[in-house]
């Protein structure tokens, strides 16, 4: 079973940049598919940015498309979200989370694995 801790949240001001790290333990990623999501106060679980452990492919939601930028680390067995222009409206809890297989998904309910969450705070 995999285990992912998530670390890098904080309080920036708009238009400043983050970067989210998610390290995955207990087994190799090469058969896993991995994605960010967040959720903000009174709102759903809403998926982030994904990719593909293997082939590195990648998907990102409209909303942050041209602003996050998300990358593995195979040595590290790391998962990275580089957020950048950030706006008040990516104020969130940040969750990395794994599924098995090779194909990226949006919804929540498709993964099996969730890190605890990191706190991601932009003041305007």
């Amino acid at each position: 079973q995999v285990q992912l801790v998530e670390s890098g949240g904080g309080l920036v001001q708009t238009g400043g940049s983050l970067r989210l790290s998610c390290v995955a333990s207990g087994r190799t990623l090469s058969s896993y598919a991995l994605g960010w999501f967040r959720q903000a106060p009174g709102k759903e679980r809403e998926f982030v940015s994904g990719i593909t452990w293997s082939a590195g492919k990648t998907y990102y939601a409209d909303s942050v498309k041209g602003r996050f930028t998300i990358s593995r680390d195979n040595a590290k067995n790391t998962v990275y979200l580089q957020m950048n222009s950030l706006k008040p409206e990516d104020t969130a809890v940040y969750y990395c989370a794994a599924r098995s297989g090779v194909a990226l998904a949006t919804m929540p309910p498709l993964y099996d694995v969730w890190g605890q969450g990191t706190q991601v705070t932009v003041s305007s």
